[in-house]
């Protein structure tokens, strides 16, 4: 990855309104509509409908089809912790609970501004519970500077919380049992 920047806030927005009344909401960097998109998928988690609103807003003139909230749904049965894996501290072992304020790390690397003379800009975000970095790509609104999500691919899996993998939370109880039975023989 070449460039990078971060967006630090103390809380995050719950619905349309309360997203509108933050700085971010100018959307006049990427960085800015990358962390409302994250935003609005931790809202999601606590009502739909809100989460809904606020990722239609983010596109702009392109709102969210019957299939990609098909989509977004059956992405987050079992899995609402995935967007918060993407703030930072928040990782498997402590339920992805994120750090206050709230850190968002993007990333560009050597193919991210290939588009851009078409208006088009790709991020990467880090998840706590990823190996690789997941694309952003923004949309420039020329006549008002505004960048607009365009897709994003940040509601894939990633490792399951410690305190929800029976595999994980008990590895050391497994490990424990494993070593008496070798010592029995």
């Amino acid at each position: 990855m070449t460039n990078s920047a971060n967006v630090i806030v103390n809380r995050l927005p719950e619905n349309l309104s309360d997203m509108l009344q933050m700085p971010e909401a100018a959307m006049r960097a990427p960085e800015q509509t990358a962390f409302l998109t994250v935003a609005a998928l931790c809202a999601y988690v606590e009502d739909r409908s809100d989460g809904l609103e606020m990722l239609n807003y983010l596109r702009g003139s392109r709102p969210l089809g019957i299939y990609d909230q098909q989509f977004l749904a059956d992405r987050f049965k079992g899995q609402h912790y995935i967007p918060f894996s993407y703030f930072e501290g928040a990782v498997p072992e402590n339920g992805y609970t994120p750090e206050v304020p709230y850190r968002l790390a993007l990333y560009e690397n050597f193919y991210s501004r290939d588009n851009l003379n078409d208006g088009f800009l790709t991020l990467y975000l880090r998840s706590g519970g990823a190996m690789s970095e997941r694309p952003m790509t923004f949309r420039l609104k020329p006549s008002t500077g505004q960048w607009f999500l365009w897709e994003q691919s940040l509601m894939v899996g990633i490792r399951t919380p410690m305190n929800r993998d029976p595999w994980g939370a008990n590895s050391r109880r497994v490990h424990s049992l494993r070593s008496l039975a070798l010592r029995r023989r």
